[in-house]
């Protein structure tokens, strides 16, 4: 993006109960941006407040997050990795943008209105404004790029819409101030090919959610060798062969569930898979998936119950993290306060 340096921003939710479908979607494409990115990584705590969370509960979440982080291969003295309540620049910035973005913007977002579901009078206002804090989550660091998922994608676009507003409506004092045309980049999606929407296990319908009841249903980061082998054989299936090509998958999730994972897991393209496995029975199948799954996961559940046991060194690293971000989101907001006309001690 001319006129600015590249660099990404990410955040995962502190939600607790990390699993497969976050690992694949989100955490391992983090640990392959690494090596072409400058990049922030962030555990976005403000955001988890915008519904109510257990504080006794949080900093064990915030720390699993982080701890997750770092077993998959993230390495926080080459990039940033911190909590966002940590560092005030983001919720100041925030509002901000409050005063900058419109009300029929933020009414569009579409996942308010699922979150809030049929009882929006009584959702918190965090929750509606959510979108402007994720706007200065990204552009408190002027960040370029962003990876988003299929549900983020409107939030970032208004990110955009925010920063250019600003831009305009404070063109004079930013060029007076000289900073060019713009202060604010419009940070674009990165697209790091298709991603692997990983489905429950016991349902190939139903996205893998650690909301779902049944244990079964998810593979999670903190899962040993035993428990992931035993969920792998227990996953629901459906009694015919696989099929040889990608069309026999259709109509039968369960099915192409298992095989986006091995894909995803081996990094390899799906009909790949079948032309390995194509006309293989189940039992051999998860037989392979039991053997890969083990050996790509069990690793980073060690490492998480490692690091966790020791709170301490993880709470160093975010402090790290926290003083790194603050040096850049501090610099920002002296520019916007000049931008905007405060008065700012020397």
């Amino acid at each position: 993006m001319a006129g600015f340096e590249e660099l990404v921003f990410s955040g995962v939710q502190p939600t607790g109960n990390l699993h497969l479908g976050n690992y694949l979607g989100a955490i391992s494409r983090f640990v392959t941006m690494q090596e072409n990115y400058s990049c922030i990584y962030c555990v976005v705590d403000l955001h988890a407040i915008t519904v109510p969370q257990d504080p006794r509960l949080l900093k064990d979440q915030i720390r699993e997050v982080t701890a997750a982080f770092i077993a998959a291969g993230i390495d926080p003295k080459r990039n940033i990795v911190f909590n966002q309540s940590q560092v005030p620049q983001h919720a100041e910035l925030a509002w901000v943008f409050n005063c900058v973005a419109r009300m029929g913007w933020l009414s569009r977002m579409t996942q308010f209105k699922e979150k809030a579901g049929k009882d929006r009078e009584n959702a918190s206002v965090g929750l509606f404004a959510y979108p402007t804090l994720m706007a200065a989550d990204i552009l408190v660091y002027r960040a370029t790029h962003v990876p988003v998922g299929d549900d983020q994608k409107q939030h970032l676009e208004l990110s955009r819409d925010i920063a250019q507003k600003f831009n305009n409506d404070w063109a004079d004092m930013i060029a007076d101030l000289g900073h060019g045309e713009e202060y604010f980049p419009q940070p674009e999606p990165l697209i790091q090919g298709p991603a692997t929407r990983i489905m429950s296990l016991r349902d190939g319908t139903k996205k893998m959610s650690k909301s779902d009841p049944s244990d079964y249903s998810r593979i999670n980061l903190t899962d040993n060798a035993d428990t992931i082998a035993q969920k792998v054989r227990k996953a629901k299936t459906d009694p015919e062969p696989l099929p040889s090509a990608l069309e026999g998958l259709e109509g039968r999730a369960e099915a192409d569930n298992l095989v986006g994972i091995f894909a995803a897991l081996r990094d390899m393209p799906r009909q790949s898979v079948l032309d390995e496995f194509g006309g293989a029975q189940f039992s051999t199948f998860k037989g392979a998936l039991v053997d890969l799954a083990v050996e790509k996961l069990a690793p980073i559940a060690d490492e998480m119950r490692r690091l966790t046991a020791d709170p301490g060194h993880i709470d160093a690293i975010l402090a790290d993290g926290a003083d790194r971000a603050e040096a850049i989101a501090s610099k920002t907001m002296d520019d916007v306060r000049d931008i905007l006309g405060f008065v700012r001690r020397p």
